[in-house]
């Protein structure tokens, strides 16, 4: 019992961290949440063709990715396997490794399917699908992202919602520079 404490405990203070680290990006919304999950979603556009997107989020997630948000604490450890079967995963010391989320749909240039949580929400045992989607509107690529959690918080998962909604929202935003 005193071990759920500390956790939440230890949860809101890096919850706190995190809100105050992450900048606030326009296109961010939490749709909904209650405490059995949430869903976000992330739209921003950019000049970029939508085949452009896509090489950077599979091939180049180092590159734009924020170090402040990996386990290794350098976003060079990350990579992007583009392929049945495929992880978006994390390099880490003498061989270990973090298995981000799992690749279930790939629709080259369009649409892009996740399966997992990331970050501490792994730890939680929740299940969540990261649908990111890449259209052309009026000339500019529309980069959505849609991120549903679900699963059991004491607490609440609702209360996580605009922590990783903001983490999230960094990550977008940091694609959209990288891609400038």
């Amino acid at each position: 019992m005193q071990l759920a404490s500390e956790f939440r405990g230890l949860l809101a203070l890096m919850s706190l961290a995190l809100v105050a680290a992450c900048p606030v990006v326009a296109g961010a919304e939490v749709q909904s949440s209650a405490a059995h999950g949430f869903r976000l979603q992330l739209t921003e556009t950019t000049p970029a063709t939508p085949q452009r997107v896509y090489d950077a989020i599979v091939g180049e997630i180092g590159k734009w990715w924020s170090s402040d948000h990996t386990f290794s604490g350098d976003a060079a450890n990350l990579y992007f396997e583009a392929k049945p079967g495929g992880i978006f995963g994390e390099r880490l010391a003498e061989g270990g490794f973090v298995r981000h989320l799992d690749v279930v749909f790939l629709q080259p240039h369009k649409r892009i399917g996740l399966s997992g949580g990331l970050g501490p929400l792994q730890e939680l045992g929740v299940q969540g699908t990261l649908t990111i989607l890449l259209d052309v509107v009026e000339g500019q690529t529309r980069i959505r992202w849609n991120y549903h959690v679900t699963g059991f918080l004491a607490d609440g998962l609702d209360k996580l919602a605009p922590i990783v909604d903001r983490v999230l929202g960094e990550q977008l935003q940091r694609l959209v520079t990288h891609l400038k």
